[in-house]
Parts: C-alpha cells; sequence; structure tokens
C-alpha cells in the first residue's frame, strides 16, 4: 500500500485532507485489474464506483452505436467514476484498459456515505475537490470544441475531377473524390453513412495498407507511393478523417461505392503527405495506386470479414458481463426454492439460483457458436481480385497481402482454399447472421421469462422483483413495467429479421459475384452493434438490481400439486396421487395434507424441501 500511499499525498494536499484520513477510506476499497481492450464501464449505464487509476492507462470514450469520439486518457493517479459523488447520474462515456494490464482502486458510495455521517468535514473537501476536476474537463472540453470550430475547414476553394461519366467539382476541403460524390447522389437511402461503423472503416485502412505494402514488396507499387498510402492509412486508424467516409451502408454495386471511397480518401490525404494537392492524382491515383491489385470484389468482402471480427469481439465483451451478471444472481439465490414450470403448468421443485444458472448458461453457449462461427471468417478472398482468378495482381501477391495483413491486424488470417469460391460464396456470412439470430433468440427467451417472474405484482407470479426504471403508464398510476426486458426483446427481434434478410442475400450470389454484399455488410455489423448495447443494458440495468421474492417462491412450492412428484419416493405414488387429487377438490395445500394425515412429520418435510435435498439427484429410500 506504499505506492498508493504515495498517489494520495498530491490530492490530500490539493483538497486539504490529511493523507491518513484519504488513505483510511482507500483502505476500504478493493483494487482490480483489467487486460489491456477490457471495459471498465459503459456509456449509459449506472455509476457504481469512484476510483483511481493506479497502474497503466485508461481510454475515455463516447460513442455506442458504432463511432466512438475520444475525450481523454487517464494516467496513474487519475481520478475515474468521480462523478458518483455529486448525483446519480448515469456515465457519460464509457472507459476501456489501454494498452497492457490496468489496476484501478474502486471505492463503493456506501463507503462515502459513511464518511459524510461520521466526518462531513472530510467529504466535503473530497466532493468540492471532486467538483473542481469535472469543471477542469468541462473547461478542456469547451476549448476542444472551440478549437474544432476554429479548425473547421472553409470552403474557399472548388477542385475539378472527371471519372468515365464526366466531370464534377468538389469542395476541395473534402477527401473523397469524384466517384463518391456520384454514390452520394444514387445512394441517398437509410441516412447511415460508413463512418457510423468505425470497426468497417479501419477494416478498410487495413486492407489499403497491406496491399500497398505487399505491392511494394513485388516492386509494383514505388516505395513512396506505398509510404503515403500506409501513412493515410494509419491515420484512419488513429481515428482521423473517418468523417470523410460519407457513402450510405446500402448501396448498388456490390461496394464498389465504398471501396472507392476509401480509395479517393486515402490518395487524397496520401497526395497531402506528399507535398501535393488534392487531386493531383498523376502523383497518386485511387485506381492505380490504392487499389492496385485489387478489386471491389476482394478488397470489401475482406474488409466485412475484418469488420465482424473487430465488432464481435466487442460484442462477446458485453455478452461476458452479462453472463457474469447471472452467474452472480445463481449464488445469490441458491438457497431460495421455487416451483419450475413446464408449459407453464407446475412441474417440480428448483432454486431460483439454478433458473439464473441456467440462464449463463444460455449467454455461455451462444458465446461459444458465435466464436465458433467467426473461424471461417479469417479465411480471406485477398488476391482473387475481380472473380478469384487474380487477374491485373502479380504472383505471389495473394500469399503475401494475406501475410501483411495478419500482422498488421494480429488476427490468425489465412487465404481461402478456393478464390473463385470465396468470392461468390457468402455462406461464412449467413452462418454467422445464423449464429447471432441464435444468440438473440437465447437473450430474448431470458427476457420473456424475467417478464413471466416479475409479472404481477400482486395478480401475477411475482416472484422476482425487476428495478424499477421509470413510470410505466400515462393513465395507471403506479404501474410500473419491465421496460429493459422488452425493450431487448424488441432488438432480438430486429436481429431476428436480419437473419432472414443476410439469407436472402446470400443465396442471391449469381455466377461469380454477391451484388447484395452491402446489406450483408449492414445488417451485421448492426446487429452486432445492437446485441451488444442490449447486453451491457440488460446486465446493468435489470439483473444487477434483481431481487427475490423468497416467501411468494414458497408459498408456491408448497401450494402445488407439483410438489407431489418430489414427495412420491417417500410416501409413494398410491398417497402422492390421492394427496394430489384431495388437494385439486378442495383447494388445500400438498404440505398441509401431508402434515394433516400425518404420513410425514413437520421436520422431516421441511428437511425434505430443502433446496440440497429437492434440487439435486440423492439417493431414493428402499
Amino acid at each position: 500500500m506504499e505506492s498508493i500511499l504515495q498517489k494520495l499525498e498530491t490530492p490530500a494536499r490539493a483538497m486539504g485532507v490529511p493523507v491518513a484520513e484519504l488513505m483510511a477510506i482507500v483502505e476500504k476499497g478493493q483494487t482490480v485489474s483489467y487486460d489491456g481492450g477490457e471495459c471498465l464501464f459503459h456509456e449509459s449505464t449506472p455509476r457504481q464506483w469512484f476510483g483511481m487509476v493506479l497502474d497503466g492507462e485508461v481510454e475515455i470514450v463516447r460513442g455506442l452505436h458504432g463511432r466512438q469520439t475520444h475525450l481523454a486518457t487517464l494516467k496513474d493517479g487519475a481520478l475515474i467514476s468521480e462523478g458518483i459523488l455529486l448525483d446519480e447520474c448515469a456515465h457519460a462515456s464509457s472507459a476501456f484498459a489501454r494498452g497492457k494490464a490496468v489496476r484501478v482502486l474502486q471505492v463503493s458510495p456506501e463507503v462515502f456515505e459513511q464518511v459524510k455521517s461520521v466526518k462531513p468535514e472530510i467529504y466535503f473537501k473530497i466532493v468540492a475537490r471532486v467538483a473542481r476536476r469535472i469543471g477542469d474537463r468541462l473547461r478542456a472540453a469547451s476549448d476542444l470544441l472551440a478549437g474544432q470550430a476554429e479548425s473547421a475547414p472553409q470552403v474557399t476553394a472548388y477542385r475539378t475531377e472527371h471519372d468515365s461519366l464526366g466531370e464534377r467539382e468538389l469542395p476541395n476541403n473534402a477527401y473523397y473524390g469524384v466517384q463518391t460524390v456520384r454514390a452520394l447522389e444514387n445512394f441517398a437511402i437509410s441516412g447511415i453513412p460508413l463512418r457510423n461503423f468505425a470497426h468497417f472503416v479501419n477494416a478498410l485502412a487495413y486492407v489499403k495498407k497491406a496491399a500497398a505494402q505487399a505491392n511494394a514488396g513485388l516492386k509494383c507499387l514505388d516505395g513512396k507511393i506505398a509510404d503515403a498510402i500506409a501513412r493515410a492509412c494509419d491515420e484512419i486508424l488513429d481515428g482521423k478523417l473517418h468523417d470523410q467516409f460519407v457513402v450510405d451502408m446500402m448501396q448498388g454495386g456490390a461496394g464498389t461505392s465504398t471501396n472507392m471511397n476509401a480509395n479517393e480518401v486515402i490518395a487524397n490525404r496520401g497526395l497531402e503527405l506528399m507535398g501535393y494537392q488534392k487531386g493531383d492524382y498523376q502523383h497518386l491515383h485511387p485506381n492505380d495506386h490504392v487499389n492496385c491489385s485489387q478489386s471491389t470484389n476482394d478488397a470489401y468482402p475482406t474488409a466485412i470479414k475484418l469488420a465482424v471480427i473487430f465488432s464481435l469481439k466487442d460484442t462477446l465483451a458485453a455478452m461476458g458481463e452479462l453472463r457474469s451478471s447471472l452467474l452472480a444472481k445463481e449464488k445469490e439465490f441458491s438457497q431460495i426454492l421455487k416451483m419450475g414450470r413446464t408449459e407453464n403448468q407446475d412441474a417440480v421443485p428448483m432454486t431460483l439460483g439454478q433458473e439464473f444458472g441456467a440462464y449463463a448458461g444460455m449467454i455461455d453457449s451462444a458465446m461459444s457458436a458465435l466464436k465458433r462461427s467467426a473461424e471461417e471468417l479469417h479465411e480471406l478472398n485477398m488476391g482473387a481480385t475481380a472473380i478469384g482468378t487474380g487477374i491485373c495482381s502479380p504472383p505471389g501477391y495473394a500469399d503475401l497481402v494475406t501475410r501483411r495483413l495478419a500482422e498488421l491486424t494480429g488476427l490468425p488470417l489465412k487465404k481461402a482454399a478456393n478464390l473463385v469460391e470465396a468470392t461468390q460464396d457468402s455462406g461464412a456470412f449467413a452462418q454467422m447472421a445464423a449464429t447471432i439470430k441464435r444468440a438473440a433468440v437465447q437473450v430474448s427467451k431470458i427476457c420473456n421469462d424475467l417478464r413471466w417472474l416479475s409479472s404481477g405484482p400482486r395478480c401475477g407470479l411475482n416472484e422476482i422483483n425487476l428495478p424499477p426504471m421509470q413510470p410505466g403508464s400515462s393513465i395507471m398510476p403506479g404501474k410500473v413495467n419491465p421496460v429493459i426486458p422488452e425493450l431487448v426483446s424488441q432488438i432480438c427481434y430486429q436481429i431476428i429479421g436480419y437473419d432472414v434478410t443476410i439469407g436472402m442475400a446470400s443465396e442471391a450470389s449469381e455466377l461469380e459475384l454477391n451484388m447484395a454484399e452491402p446489406i450483408i455488410a449492414y445488417d451485421l455489423l448492426h446487429a452486432l452493434m445492437i446485441l451488444k448495447n442490449a447486453c451491457v443494458t440488460l446486465a446493468a440495468r435489470c439483473i444487477a438490481g434483481i431481487s427475490a421474492n423468497e416467501d411468494r417462491c414458497r408459498y408456491y412450492v408448497q401450494n402445488s400439486i407439483g410438489l407431489v412428484t418430489a414427495l412420491n419416493p417417500v410416501i409413494g405414488y398410491e398417497r402422492s396421487a390421492a394427496i394430489a387429487k384431495e388437494a385439486l377438490a378442495t383447494g388445500g395445500s400438498v404440505y398441509d395434507l401431508v402434515l394433516q394425515k400425518g404420513w410425514l412429520t413437520r421436520e422431516k418435510l421441511d428437511d425434505l424441501l430443502s433446496p440440497s435435498k429437492m434440487t439435486d439427484p440423492r439417493k431414493l429410500p428402499t
């Protein structure tokens, strides 16, 4: 704890608080370690702790919908999630461990409430310091916004570009070119541009950088040109120029407009890096150089596969958080006995913990299936060019570009065994869509159960309580609806629909190419994004706050006819059948009738009804 003590000295002086007082608070917290890329908390989820970065770096970003904005990087000694001391609002941004492992000291709000009641002068000095730091961050954000406004490009000139259809004028601040302009005019459909999916934009940059390096290695591209292309791609991978990827995700042409949007942006930025003006394509051309040894038909599906792999990593992390929340409830509810139900009828007893453990198992199986489906996406058709024959590419290019791409991304990528097949076959996309649908079906089944189990509260099952999130009716006072499970189920319905679309689009492949890859790309990437957000929301805003109505659960067990199945090995089939018949006829409980008839003592009956006896295989009486 010596290093922590040293880290506390500076904030203690700034607060005017003895370092020993801060240390006393810190000692009531816990140190949590995160692997690189792991999420500390998600935007829109409730704050749960006050923290300080002990080791490593934490990246603060905003954006849940495919495109993220970097806000800050927190290093050793920086406070994190400190806003929990000021209000009960949700996180306005997300935090991810950056680089190697990160350690964060986390203190619960209950600890600060104790300090507030016992030593209010210490508490309010800490709060004042937190408010000051948040004020500093707001000023920094304002300065950033002001700087962006000042540096916003002014359209003072236009340039003229041409393609095979003629000439067009473009504002000189645009990095995209004439073919992108035509796509903007032709495909004003969804209002969802490429830039909304940062992983897709980055995937395109990886493809173009790998191609440039491979072409340079094979002496098909001048080294200076290849270097400019690679540097422009690096800027894109660093989050720059994403605003220039403007083409609608829904488009005709099998992705040609997306490919050309990337080619033009990279070419024009590369020209600037070489000291030329945008549009001086005689020095670096979108087709001749950026698209060298490529066709849309290999570059585009490769970028889709990479983007899906990158997006799946985020989705799996969110599903892992949901699984952890369910496992925590399995442990919390392990001693609460309830009735299991089949076909909405009483079955046999189980624990509420087993119910939630089963849900965790569903998520785990869905995650495993997604990982398996992703394996086929690592087989690429780069080097196939137009139809898989490799026309317009040099010998050895397909193997080399695949190796370069694997090195750049750190992924175990490999060249497809048959490039002609890989260029026209969308089976891997259909498989991934079906597996995402499977995950959605499993998540929605859990949501269905949560709504049933929490139904009521007076005239339903009411075995569990979902955390109340908002008033449920504009006309019925006091009504609170299960809005989070409802939301998540609707998201799952959308994903199920995407599977249908992707299935049809995959079947639409004709002869040597599938023209419908753009809708496949959109539906896969959007499905993964909304599934990720659904899992985060379900875990943080529903599962974590669920409580059990233990008395209600036990009442159902004691009064259920299904209880006789559990007593059958002890009192025998004939007596069990008689008890069931009498309970149905009189409305009495099986539990009370067994005691009245003296067939079992209360002690023996309660022992038989203990969770350990009711929910696991056990030796039967002889």
